[in-house]
């Protein structure tokens, strides 16, 4: 079990954000690729009423499920986003899906997003580009979060922990939308 740290901001011009990974040292490691995420859970919403999620994610090919939650004890939540992430490669997630229904965990959520992976010796930025807008995620130890948002010149108050899920929701209510998923296709571009 790691424990994952980050936070998000929202990009406003993507080719100026890679300008900056790159003359801050960054490497690409993967180009814009597809992404599609469900989350799970109970009828009940048990899962995310303990605040954790279930999801399988399909990504360049590849299948993962991750489970996350927040941390029993030690690390608390502060200016960044602790989780708890306990993630493995699967071969057929739509098998896993169909064992998923047979005990209960039924589709909760989807969410989609066009992803661009850079990193560094130290950490990973991540830039998402969601039917809502487009986002950035660093992930690494809160010192080198600190470093690389003050060399971005991202400002605190710029700095997000909200999840995807959470960050619909306020959408939502900002907008009046009836979307009930983060897909590009419940989500037209305008």
């Amino acid at each position: 079990m790691a424990i994952e740290t980050e936070i998000k901001f929202r990009v406003a011009d993507t080719a100026h954000l890679e300008s900056q990974l790159t003359s801050l040292g960054f490497r690409l490691i993967t180009g814009s690729s597809f992404e599609s995420n469900v989350l799970y859970d109970t009828q009940e919403r048990s899962l995310r009423a303990k605040r954790e999620i279930v999801r399988i994610r399909h990504y360049t090919g590849h299948w993962l499920l991750t489970h996350k939650r927040v941390p029993d004890s030690g690390i608390g939540e502060d200016r960044h986003k602790h989780r708890i992430e306990t993630e493995t490669e699967i071969s057929d997630g739509n098998a896993l899906a169909a064992v998923f229904a047979s005990i209960g965990l039924l589709p909760a959520f989807r969410y989609e997003k066009w992803r661009t992976e850079w990193a560094d010796s130290d950490g990973h930025c991540v830039i998402d580009q969601t039917p809502i807008g487009s986002f950035a995620e660093l992930e690494g130890t809160p010192e080198w979060i600190d470093r690389i948002t003050a060399q971005l010149g991202i400002a605190a108050s710029e700095q997000l922990t909200a999840s995807y899920g959470r960050l619909f929701d306020e959408w939502r209510a900002r907008t009046g939308s009836t979307a009930q998923d983060l897909t590009f296709a419940a989500i037209p571009r305008t």
